[in-house]
Formats: structure tokens, C-alpha cells, sequence
């Protein structure tokens, strides 16, 4: 079996279409025992008639050029199909001590070692290797496996080792972000650790610190706009003599009569909570704003209207037992609850369906004149007598409709016209010609009369191969002749075999 052994990886893979059945192998193999198939990582199997799509015939076997294979049923889109050459490493035959030199069983060995090297050459090109230019002589032994250890160079850049931890790794990874955050605000970092001192120093008076926030909020007021210029002003040289002036024995005196319990009642009883927020509202801008409003003219005249006749009338109305109880009425649970659902969003888009111009269009058809008049059509009696004699013949109607095929049967086979139908012609075919006024048939070739009339589509020509009837009477055709008297009243048959041999007559009475 010695053939050409070409320089191609025995391997090939191919992304199937959707349904593909037929694959090329581009390499040489010897049996179809060579050849392995996989779809994705699932190994195929060989069947000379494959029956499904896990399975797979070979075709080229010992054939220069390679050959192909052909899975049982359709690849599904974007499968991936490996195919790839397993020659068992093993030499199957030997040459012979003495005698002839067996030329193709030396071909044939050759061609499996080529074959042998290139499966190697093809691990290789999947297996870690170095680089030709490397500058290292490997020659590395891989050490005994550790479970959750990954493997490493040692520190001496001389072999690998099982060192590092994959938990301490896979705790880094869970972190990441966080480093990554670190990592952003690195610059950040270093400037801290810069003032490593004053963050010390700060930490130290921590206590300080907390108690000066304790106080942030009166610390903020104080140093408010507000409050600065207050206490600005309270510094002022007018607002000192004002203050000597308070201090004088007569202002002294004044201020002892306001001390009095009448006067302090009176000004208890505007510092009430009551009093001072009925005059914080009185006092707001828009309050002040809405009682300026009320003075406007435009105002008073719309107050004026509100006390003349026709307005106090009106609200008479509103106020009558009927307004009362259409009011009532309008305010019950299930008005409301009408009006609620009449507001959802559903029947407000019914509603302006039925608004378009299409459905007012097609309801103004309803209405016009003509479709008024069918639909009264409809209703007359007549109509009605038309109905009701169709319901009394339901079961005939049903009948016909249970044989439709044999009734369309009669209407193809049976017809009538002024002349011989010349389409649709079938062997027993039936017509009533109403020009001849003769019934005829169709005999796969031509139509034939039915009958005994006297006329002349009746009568049987003189090459009719068998015997006729004329005017109810049997008459002559190939082979049988028939003779008259003289009156016409008796005939005599004569019926001859096709070689005029054994004739006889009947004589048959008129």
C-alpha cells in the first residue's frame, strides 16, 4: 500500500455551516482506523453508514492526495469539526531474512514512519517549547504537583517550583478594585506620608479638636455676616451715647414704671407663642402683598358684586333641594367610580379611536340612505318567508353538502348545449344536444347517439363493426347483413365469421 506521504499537517478543522455533512481530509492516511473526528471536544464515531450527526463514514484510505468524510446528519451552524491523523506507533510487518526484497512493503513502512514523525511534529507545534534563539538551555525537570500551588521559577532563575499559594492569590483578585483605587490617588499617598508628622500631631489633639466641633454651629453663626455687622454697630459712638443716655436717673425712673405688673402683664401677653405667630403671619411678604391686593379697586368692585341681586339669586339656586341632591347624586361611590374608570387611560384611547375619522366615516356609511334601505330589505316579510323556507330545508341543503363530490361528479360528467362539448372530455361523458334533440355519449374518441329515432343521427353507418338499431329494429354492421321483402315486413339476419366461414340466417318477423 506505498503512496505519497505530502508535506501536510495531519490535521485540519473547519467551522461547519448550518446542515454540512461533507468535510475534506487534505492529508494521507492508510485506514480508516487513522482518521479521529471530533465536533467541538466530543470525539466521533467511524460507521460505514452513519445514522446521525455523532457519527461519520471515510472515504480515501490509502489514496495519495487524502480523501473525506461524511457525518450522518447535518453539522448545526458554527460547530467547530477537528480532523485530524492517529497512526498507531508500531511497525506491523518485517521483511524477510532470504529471498525476493519486497519493494512496496519497504514503501509502505517508510510511508508510515513519515507519517509517525509528522503526528510528532504536530504535538509539537501544541506543546510549551523555547524559542531556537533562546538564550537559556532549559533541560528543566518539572517538580512533584502541589494541590493549590502554582507552578513558578525559583529565585535563582534555575527550575520551577510549586511556591505560591493560588488562596493568597485568588484574596488579591477579590481586592482589586480596591487597589485599583488605591492606585488612582497614588500621588495622593505620597503627600500623606510627607506630613507624616502632622497627621501624628493632629491625632494627638484629636480631643481639642472634637470639642472646638462640638460647637461648630454657634462658631458659625458668630461669624456670620449678619452678626459681625451687628456687633459692629453695637460699637458705634451713637450707639454708646444711646447706652449713657439709658443709664441717666430720670430714663432709670422711666423704665421702673414700665417694671410695674400691669405693664408687664400687657407686654406678657404679646410675647404669648399665640400672638407672636399670628404676627409673624400677619408680618410675612406675602400676607402684607395679598392685604395690598385687597385694596386695589379691581377688589372692591368684585366684593361689591358678590352682594348684588343676581349673584345672591344664583347661589339661592345652588343652595335648592334638587341642586342639593343632583349634588348628593354626583357625589355617591359609584358615580365616582364611574367617572374614575370612564378617566383611565384605556377608555380615553377607546374614545378617541372612535373619534378618528375613519370610524366616524364608516358610522355615517351606516347611516346613509342605501344601507338603511337593505337592512329594512332585510326585515320585510318576504325576506323573512325566504328564511324560513331555507331552514325548512336544512336537511336537504346538508345532504348535498355531504355528497358536494359526487353532485361536482354529475355536473362534470352530464351537460347540455346547442352543440357536442369539444374540452374536459372523459370516456362516458353524457350530453343532450338541443339542436338535434338527441342524447349522446362519449366514447373516449368521438360522441355517440343513444336511441331508436328514425332521424338521421341515429342511424349506423356501413362501417359500423357490429349490428345497430334502427326504428327499434336490429339493423346491418361488418359481418352481418340484413334482408328485406318487399313489404318491409319481414327481414332475414345473415351473420358471417370475419373468414366467410360458417354463415347462418335467422329470419325474424316485422
Amino acid at each position: 500500500m506505498a503512496i505519497t506521504i505530502s508535506d501536510t499537517e495531519p490535521r485540519v478543522q473547519y467551522t461547519a455551516t448550518s446542515g454540512q455533512t461533507s468535510f475534506s481530509v487534505p492529508f494521507e492516511f492508510f485506514t480508516t482506523a487513522d482518521i479521529k473526528v471530533f465536533n467541538g471536544t466530543t470525539l466521533l464515531s467511524y460507521n460505514a453508514s452513519p445514522s446521525s450527526a455523532s457519527q461519520y463514514s471515510v472515504t480515501g484510505a490509502g489514496v495519495s492526495g487524502g480523501g473525506s468524510i461524511t457525518l450522518g446528519g447535518g453539522a448545526t451552524l458554527n460547530d467547530v469539526i477537528t480532523i485530524s491523523r492517529d497512526l498507531a506507533v508500531a511497525r506491523s510487518t518485517d521483511f524477510p531474512t532470504s529471498g525476493a526484497f519486497q519493494i512496496d512493503s519497504l514503501n509502505t513502512e517508510l510511508d508510515k514512519i513519515i507519517a509517525m514523525i509528522q503526528q510528532v511534529e504536530r504535538d509539537l507545534k501544541f506543546s510549551p517549547k523555547a524559542a531556537a534563539t533562546t538564550a537559556n538551555t532549559y533541560n528543566l525537570t518539572f517538580p512533584n504537583l502541589v494541590a493549590n500551588k502554582f507552578l513558578t521559577v525559583n529565585s535563582g532563575g534555575t527550575a520551577l517550583e510549586f511556591t505560591q499559594d493560588v488562596t493568597n492569590v485568588n484574596t488579591v483578585a477579590g481586592i482589586a478594585s480596591d487597589i485599583s483605587a488605591v492606585s488612582a490617588i497614588a500621588s495622593n499617598v505620597t503627600s500623606v506620608a510627607n506630613i507624616a508628622s502632622n497627621v501624628t500631631a493632629v491625632a494627638n489633639d484629636s480631643a481639642d479638636i472634637g470639642a472646638v466641633a462640638g460647637v461648630a454651629t454657634e462658631i458659625g453663626i458668630l461669624g456670620t455676616s449678619d452678626v459681625v455687622a451687628d456687633l459692629a454697630i453695637l460699637g458705634t459712638s451713637a450707639i454708646v451715647t444711646d447706652m449713657d443716655l439709658l443709664a441717666t436717673s430720670a430714663n432709670v425712673t422711666a423704665m421702673g414704671h414700665l417694671g410695674t405688673s400691669a405693664n408687664v402683664t400687657a407686654m406678657g401677653l404679646l410675647g404669648t407663642s399665640a400672638v407672636v405667630t399670628d404676627l409673624d403671619i400677619l408680618g410675612t411678604s406675602a400676607n402684607v402683598t395679598a392685604m395690598g391686593h385687597l385694596g386695589t379697586s379691581a377688589n372692591v368692585t368684585a366684593m361689591g358684586l358678590l352682594g348684588n341681586s343676581t349673584t345672591i339669586a344664583d347661589m339661592a339656586l345652588l343652595g335648592t333641594s334638587d341642586c342639593v341632591a343632583d349634588m348628593a347624586l354626583l357625589a355617591n361611590s359609584d358615580v365616582i367610580a364611574d367617572m374614575a374608570l370612564l378617566a383611565t387611560t384605556d377608555v380615553i384611547a377607546d374614545m378617541n379611536t372612535l373619534a378618528t375619522t375613519d370610524i366616524v366615516s364608516d358610522l355615517n356609511t351606516l347611516a346613509t340612505t342605501d344601507i338603511v334601505n337593505d337592512l329594512n330589505q332585510l326585515a320585510t316579510s318576504d325576506f323573512v318567508s325566504d328564511l324560513n323556507a331555507i331552514e325548512g330545508i336544512k336537511t336537504n341543503i346538508t345532504t348535498v353538502a355531504d355528497n358536494i363530490s359526487g353532485v361536482n361528479s354529475f355536473a362534470d360528467r352530464y351537460r347540455v348545449g346547442s352543440s357536442d362539448p369539444s374540452s374536459s372530455l372523459d370516456a362516458g361523458d353524457l350530453s343532450f344536444n338541443t339542436s338535434l334533440n338527441v342524447l349522446k355519449y362519449y366514447n373516449g374518441s368521438s360522441w355517440q347517439s343513444i336511441g331508436a329515432n328514425t332521424d338521421e343521427t341515429s342511424k349506423v353507418s356501413s362501417n359500423d363493426t357490429t349490428a345497430g338499431y334502427l326504428n327499434g329494429k336490429l339493423v346491418a354492421g361488418t359481418n352481418i347483413t340484413l334482408t328485406e321483402n318487399n313489404n318491409g315486413s319481414n327481414e332475414t339476419l345473415t351473420i358471417t365469421a370475419s373468414d366467410n366461414s360458417i354463415p347462418f340466417a335467422i329470419a325474424l318477423g316485422g
